[in-house]
């Protein structure tokens, strides 16, 4: 059983049998000096704590996984369903809840938290997020195409697609093909990013570089897959 109040889409995950994989929300990016003085920007993200809703094994449901929530909000908004589903593992109402995929049997219990202190300072992560939505947008924006010629009389034609279909053969547009639409509001993930500073009693954990999605956009971060 899953749900989401708002947030990013479901994050498929093949972790081993201990839980390495937290939900967060970005708070903004700053900067931190290094040992050498040099300024590093960083995006810093609130994580945690986390709380285990739900285990799943193979003997049960068929695969191993581990269901954990996130941000805590009052009862009445949810359904008496999705607080029934909360109440077995004894948590208070989330409102954001994820399932990790594990390859061995769950190192944990219902009930457990997982806070920022399970990642350390100087380890590759990837980050995922919804990306900002920047609504419908031309092709010059959307896809960096270089636009028209803005000589020879042409008065209307700096920023369109020019031809996109091909004469007599074929004769359509094929499927695909780049052109204006929607931009963002996609998931995107941020791979091998670093990990420049964890703060455990805050939920604190500093990434270097950016990631996506707005201030207060929930992301997760798990291990780096490509590190």
């Amino acid at each position: 059983m899953m749900w989401q109040i708002g947030g990013m889409p479901d994050v498929p995950s093949v972790l081993e049998g201990h839980v390495k994989g937290i939900l967060g929300r970005k708070v903004g990016m700053t900067q931190l000096y290094n040992e050498s003085g040099e300024a590093v920007p960083v995006t810093v993200i609130e994580a945690g704590p986390c709380y285990v809703t739900q285990v799943k094994t193979v003997d049960i449901d068929g695969y191993n996984a581990v269901q954990i929530g996130f941000d805590e909000l009052a009862e009445r908004k949810l359904t008496k369903g999705e607080m029934g589903h909360l109440r077995k593992a004894e948590v208070p109402a989330l409102r954001h809840l994820r399932e990790l995929r594990l390859s061995d049997l769950p190192t944990v219990a219902l009930g457990d938290v997982i806070k920022a202190d399970i990642f350390g300072e100087g380890e590759i992560v990837d980050v995922t997020g919804v990306s900002k939505g920047k609504g419908f947008a031309g092709v010059v924006k959307r896809h960096n195409f270089k636009g028209g010629p803005k000589t020879h009389g042409q008065s209307d034609r700096h920023r369109a697609p020019g031809s996109a279909g091909a004469g007599t053969t074929p004769g359509h547009v094929f499927p695909g093909s780049k052109g204006p639409g929607r931009m963002g509001n996609a998931q995107v993930t941020i791979q091998n990013l670093k990990i420049a500073l964890v703060d455990a009693e805050r939920n604190l954990i500093a990434v270097r570089g950016a990631v996506p999605g707005p201030r207060t956009g929930l992301v997760f971060i798990r291990p780096a897959k490509k590190a």
